[in-house]
């Protein structure tokens, strides 16, 4: 195995980007709520939110005091709203089970809601400093191009957290430092859509370079489109949610202008059983 480490250091101490949640002080909470906030969202978009969540709501145990309801309108057009949700629901956890103090050990993590294998490791790494693998898109891409020699990842498996171990320093500190170093990487020069080696600290080992960047195929699953989709249609009935007084309408004043009636309806029914949104008495609102 070639020395990776070495050069994630190097060049992500001179390249990393200044970003709120790897600044000194931050804190556990913080990088919780950055985590579920960057799952599937880009993070020029989450900054501005990130930071209006936090001076909303600076501790769990504040968010927990306040309505689910709250949550999912402060969440507004970050998408995939349900994390707003689970950031509320893992937040009265905090308080119920942990004093309001986020928990360090990743098993603890992983019991609460909305919580998976990377966010409970980056929470464990970035936040409290321990020795964990921490693998998302971009550092698997970044392994299976350096060390497997091909050029796009297969689907997600535990041999990533394997993988990523593999070229951990021993050194707590030095093995945050890469397991951040290989996402940044990843985002800003080994990209899926091209392969900036000329600015790679990693070429001159990587595997997949060396073998004349051949093409292994790429099985990554593909987004549906938005336009048209439910998707869409939920988010129309949430914005318009999100803007009415206390949060509530009728239910023939939702999005009554939707141009597909029947996925209008799919869209509110869906909504309702993800906890989203609540009917009663003829009118939809946020959950209470």
């Amino acid at each position: 195995m070639p020395d990776l480490a070495t050069p994630l250091i190097a060049w992500y101490r001179e390249a990393a980007r200044d970003l709120p949640w790897r600044r000194a002080g931050f804190g556990a909470w913080g990088t919780l709520v950055s985590e579920f906030m960057l799952q599937q969202t880009p993070v020029n978009r989450v900054i501005p939110h990130l930071e209006a969540w936090l001076d909303r709501w600076p501790t769990p145990t504040a968010l927990a005091a306040d309505a689910p309801a709250a949550a999912v309108a402060q969440w507004a057009n970050l998408g995939y709203p349900r994390r707003a949700l689970w950031l509320h629901r893992a937040a009265v956890e905090i308080r119920d089970r942990h004093a309001g103090a986020v928990p360090r050990d990743v098993d603890d993590l992983l019991a609460l809601t909305g919580i998976g294998d990377y966010t409970a490791r980056a929470v464990a790494v970035f936040a409290y400093g321990d020795r964990h693998p921490v693998v998302d898109t971009n550092t698997r891409r970044v392994l299976v191009r350096a060390v497997g020699g091909r050029a796009q990842p297969g689907p997600p498996g535990r041999g990533d957290l394997a993988a990523m171990a593999a070229i951990l320093p021993d050194d707590d500190a030095d093995a945050a430092i890469v397991n951040a170093a290989a996402m940044e990487l990843g985002a800003l020069v080994c990209t899926a859509r091209a392969a900036r080696c000329d600015e790679c600290p990693l070429a001159h080992l990587c595997a997949w370079r060396a073998a004349g960047y051949p093409d292994t195929g790429d099985t990554r699953r593909r987004q549906a489109r938005y336009e048209g989709s439910d998707r869409q249609a939920r988010g129309a009935i949430l914005r318009a949610l999100r803007a009415a007084p206390a949060h509530s309408m009728p239910h023939d004043a939702v999005a009554p202008d939707w141009p597909d009636a029947a996925q209008r309806d799919r869209a509110i029914d869906s909504l309702i059983a993800d906890g989203l949104i609540e009917a009663s008495g003829g009118a939809l609102h946020l959950p209470h």
